[in-house]
């Protein structure tokens, strides 16, 4: 009907131009605070955020990720997308550029600095400290305020460099702080051990939508209604806990260790688990995870239990796998995505990814029958037992003389099952996201 209604109207309004057009762009950037590619395809809170708003107006969504941040408002006032949802401050100055959305989140700006360094916790202490930030952003208008009470007060404004590249940058001692929003720092702390915040700007800052300026508000007006309809329903609280939940995070020093060893052993080990994975299509990045999980990518590594390598592979698995040398990269990667896709193809064919992986994982850590006891105590308790989130519950079950008597296999270890999991989880996701976002530790290997 959208033609008949249409017909002899050429000044069609903003909400018309994208019911005709049967999508929604999202203008925005690529980073784990908003849009980027993980295991399953299109995420991240400002795209699933976009994404609710378009299934909505019953329209596909579409993203265009800008290459810097201040090329956000040069695509929007050409058109070349319908909104900006990319965790944008609403500032009295950016109101005269742009028409905005309801506010959907408030925000306080830190300082983040690097640990072992000298607490900043004032402003003036940020004095003669090498400080950058994103040119173009609300950090640099707070800092250029700020300077009119301390001249000597200097930053760098960069363009090209987006948040991700300037934590690291700390990380690594190359820069002292930078300014970012604590909701941002909060989704991409788990990412950057190294970091700590000094301390909080004091005004409150509300992030919005930002749409094309002009009279036109007819998108605007939806918008309002939206976040209206998913403050009411629950859902854009469920999405903004989705991405603020660390409850599957591992502690700071166990994430430190690991972004240190992406460094430093996994170079060498890379192409391998690529070429591996590539021939028993496999995600290389899952695969890495297994490794370091069981060895921290040591290839000679060995425990008192007699299982050896990059894999940690037993004498008796490595012989009916054909694997000559555990010791060998090659071969212990090659016997362990092997032994993993054994686990995998039990599963039943019914349960869906990413619920089939897990369960592979905690079937390679603890057995196949372990796995199917916790799947019956599952059942037996009235949960799903094709679900891993119900299994995840019970496997610690297994460990307690209580229930495992009731299970056909007998006392085993879940709980470390369940935190061997949930470590591999925590690893891929960090390899998907510094794959995806062509972070700098991790591009320059590939």
């Amino acid at each position: 009907m959208l033609p008949f209604l249409y017909s002899g109207h050429d000044q069609l309004n903003h909400l018309q131009k994208v019911l005709q057009r049967g999508s929604l762009t999202l203008l925005t950037r690529n980073g784990a605070s908003s849009y980027f590619i993980g295991p399953e395809g299109k995420t991240g809170p400002e795209y699933e955020l976009a994404a609710a708003f378009a299934d909505y107006l019953g329209l596909d969504i579409e993203v265009k990720a800008a290459e810097a941040f201040g090329d956000l408002g040069t695509l929007l006032r050409s058109h070349q997308g319908d909104l900006i949802g990319a965790n944008l401050t609403r500032t009295s100055a950016r109101e005269q550029l742009f028409n905005f959305g309801p506010d959907y989140a408030h925000t306080r700006v830190i300082v983040v600095y690097r640990r072992g360094k000298t607490r900043p916790r004032k402003l003036p202490d940020l004095l003669g400290m090498q400080l950058s930030v994103i040119a173009g952003s609300s950090y640099e208008t707070l800092l250029i305020k700020a300077q009119q009470d301390l001249p000597g007060l200097q930053w760098t404004a960069e363009k090209t460099i987006g948040m991700e590249g300037l934590l690291l940058a700390i990380a690594d001692g190359e820069l002292d702080a930078t300014l970012v929003d604590s909701n941002i720092f909060k989704i991409h702390s788990r990412f950057y051990p190294g970091l700590k915040m000094g301390f909080t700007l004091p005004d409150e800052q509300p992030q919005a939508w930002a749409f094309p300026p002009g009279d036109d508000d007819s998108l605007v007006q939806k918008s309002r209604t939206f976040f209206k309809l998913i403050r009411d329903n629950g859902m854009l609280a469920s999405i903004q806990s989705h991405y603020d939940d660390n409850d599957n995070d591992l502690d700071r020093v166990s994430m430190f260790q690991f972004m240190k060893q992406v460094r430093n052993r996994l170079p060498s080990l890379l192409p391998v688990f690529q070429e591996v994975a590539a021939v028993h299509d496999m995600d290389w990045r899952l695969l890495a995870a297994m490794g370091y999980q069981e060895s921290h990518w040591v290839p000679d590594a060995v425990s008192v239990t007699g299982v050896r390598g990059i894999m940690m592979l037993t004498q008796r698995t490595a012989r009916q796998l054909g694997i000559n040398d555990r010791l060998d990269p090659e071969q212990s990667i090659e016997g362990g995505a092997r032994y993993f896709l054994r686990m995998h193809q039990r599963i039943p064919a019914r349960i869906p990814e990413p619920d089939r992986t897990w369960m592979a994982l905690a079937a390679y850590n603890m057995g196949w029958g372990h796995l199917e006891d916790a799947r019956v105590l599952t059942q037996k308790q009235g949960g799903n037992p094709d679900r891993w989130q119900d299994v995840d519950k019970r496997l610690p079950l297994l460990s307690q003389e209580k229930w495992y008597h009731q299970t056909r296999y007998g006392y085993a270890r879940g709980y470390e099952a369940q935190q061997y999991v949930n470590n591999i989880r925590s690893y891929f996701d960090t390899l998907v996201w510094m794959d995806t976002r062509a972070h700098p530790m991790l591009v320059t290997q590939l």
